[in-house]
Order: structure tokens, then C-alpha cells, then sequence
């Protein structure tokens, strides 16, 4: 690969590749994704990932009630356990009565250790806190400051916040108490809502990473392909944009999702760029995106077709 394949992940000292495999879809979410993903083929997507160039694979305690994670530890077992300098990140999350307390998270850590089979993660966010209200995020004995406590420990080598609105996670980006950030669905070729989230977490000195950078999987099919962006119904005007997109690249000869990856790996605010996986041969297939030679031209076009403002997830 590159010499720009590896990257640092802002100042946590790891190392992360270009490409992150995401393990939303290794679960099995079809009320998301559209379709279901038989266990061994999740299993059999992770090895492959363990086995290829990249080096970062993310997941989460709520993904398919804990699925992902199974299938990420099963993986991991046949393997012998994580390769030495892969970067596997998890987040905690609410219960389903919706507790995110600060006891929920030392429960959620716990439940997603068990299922990887390890002892501690290199990287553990605190995950869609947009849920609760900011103050009880930040509040004494709450769910931040029990994740600085297993960060703390030792269970947790660095610690993130991961999460949609952009304003909100400007706000915990702030706190200084962070050395990652996820946003997904905001900084795509459709939708530049976290353009000012990006800046302030540079400025924060927190690495970036971008996910969901298909809207759902739009950016990857097409508009023949779906009418979904970010898991909704997309509006008519930016569907007319995806349209004025896939025109634009099909004229410097190249593949709408090779130009929705390279958006973000491009862009040097962005350490990593989640891209989720559900079968094997899609992580080379994704690779082979992201190295694909793109005409400087095109993308002045894409940037003239993005929707209007009024549009975005914000």
C-alpha cells in the first residue's frame, strides 16, 4: 500500500489505516441494510479483514443486539486474537430500556469484552449520546465520566465519542475530554453538514473518523439502486443531485462509490473512513476503490452538485 495507507490516529499514538472495516452489517441489520448476513459469512468477512491491509475495524455493543461483536469474537478466536498493531474499536450504548447511566456503561464494556473475547480494546466510544441531554452526559457519576474511569483502568487504551448531530458533538468534542470522533452520514459527496465538526475537532487536536461515507448505501448503488439516504427517504432534490453525480463521474470514467470513498480519505482533517463490510470479497473490492486513480477535475463538479444547505442532516 501507500506510504498514505497508515495514518496516525490523531494523538493516541495508533496507527490506523486509510479504510476502516465497519461491522454494522457483520451482525446483521436488515432494517438498515436491506438484507440479512448468515453468521459464517460475517465470521468469514472478519478473517479476511484480519488477513488484508487494513488494520482498523470498528463495532458496537448494540450492533444486531451484540452480533457483530459475536461474530468479530469468534473471528478473533480462529485467529489466535488480534493481530499485533490492529486498532479494534466498540462503543457502549443505552440498554434497551434506554439506561445510559454510568453503571450501563461499565455493563456494556463488560457484555462487549465477553463477546470479543478480551481483556481490554484500544479504543472504546461513548456512542449516540445525542439520546440523552448534554448535562446528563457530562453529570457526576455519568456515562463520560465512568468511561474516563475504564479508560482509567487500563480497559480502554483511548477513548471517543460517536454520534450524529453535528452540534451536539461539537459540544462533547469541546469537553477536552475525547481523543476520537465519529460522525457519520454528515461529511459525504450529498451532504457537508460536519465541515465545522471537523474543524473544531482538529482544532481539539481529536482524530476524525468518518463514517456511512454511502449515506446508507445510496453513494454505492446509484439511484437505480435506492431512494434512501441516511436510512429515509431521500428529498427529490438531492436525489436530482446524486443523479448530476453519477453523470459527472461517468464521464471521467469512474465508479460513483470509488468517488464517495476517496471524499473522505482525501480529505486531511479524516484519520479513518468506516466503510461496513458483509462479505469477504467487498474488502478488496473497497480497497481497490480507494486506491483507484481520480481526475483532479472531477471533483470541483461533484462539489457543484451538492444540495442545498436545507438539505443536510446538521
Amino acid at each position: 500500500m501507500s506510504a498514505d495507507w497508515l495514518r496516525p490516529l490523531g494523538t493516541t499514538g495508533l496507527t490506523v489505516s486509510a479504510v476502516c472495516a465497519g461491522g454494522g452489517p457483520l451482525g446483521s441489520m436488515p432494517g438498515n441494510f436491506g438484507y440479512d448476513v448468515p453468521a459464517q459469512r460475517g465470521i468469514d468477512t472478519v478473517k479476511r479483514v484480519l488477513d488484508g491491509p487494513i488494520s482498523f475495524l470498528d463495532t458496537s455493543n448494540s450492533y444486531s443486539g451484540g452480533e457483530s461483536e459475536r461474530r468479530i469474537g469468534a473471528a478473533l478466536a480462529q485467529a489466535g486474537g488480534l493481530p499485533e498493531g490492529f486498532v479494534l474499536a466498540t462503543k457502549v450504548d443505552r440498554d434497551p430500556s434506554g439506561d445510559f447511566s454510568g453503571p450501563r456503561v461499565r455493563r456494556s464494556i463488560e457484555e462487549s469484552l465477553e463477546r470479543l473475547g478480551l481483556s481490554g480494546v484500544p479504543l472504546l466510544y461513548l456512542h449516540d449520546p445525542e439520546h440523552i441531554p448534554f448535562e446528563d452526559g457530562m453529570a457526576k457519576g455519568g456515562p463520560v465520566e465512568e468511561l474516563l474511569r475504564i479508560r482509567d483502568e487500563g480497559i480502554a487504551a483511548h477513548i471517543g465519542v460517536a454520534g450524529g448531530p453535528v452540534a451536539l458533538m461539537e459540544r462533547y468534542v469541546r469537553t477536552g475530554a475525547f481523543e476520537a470522533l465519529i460522525t457519520h452520514n454528515r461529511w459525504t459527496l450529498l451532504d457537508r453538514s460536519a465541515d465545522a465538526l471537523l474543524d473544531a475537532a482538529v482544532d481539539q487536536g481529536v482524530a476524525v473518523v468518518n463514517a456511512a461515507v454511502f449515506g446508507g448505501g445510496i453513494l454505492a448503488t446509484g439511484s437505480a439502486g435506492s431512494t434512501r439516504y441516511a436510512y429515509r427517504e431521500a428529498h427529490p432534490e438531492v436525489l436530482d443531485a446524486l443523479r448530476g453525480m453519477e453523470q459527472a463521474c461517468a464521464r471521467h470514467g469512474v465508479p460513483l462509490a470509488a468517488a464517495a470513498l476517496q471524499f473522505s480519505i482525501r480529505d486531511e482533517r479524516v484519520a479513518s473512513t468506516v466503510v461496513g463490510f458483509s462479505r469477504p470479497e467487498r474488502v478488496d473490492e473497497c480497497v481497490a476503490q480507494a486506491r483507484l486513480p481520480i481526475p483532479e477535475a472531477l471533483w470541483p463538479e461533484l462539489d457543484a452538485l451538492v444540495p442545498s444547505g436545507d438539505r443536510w442532516l446538521y
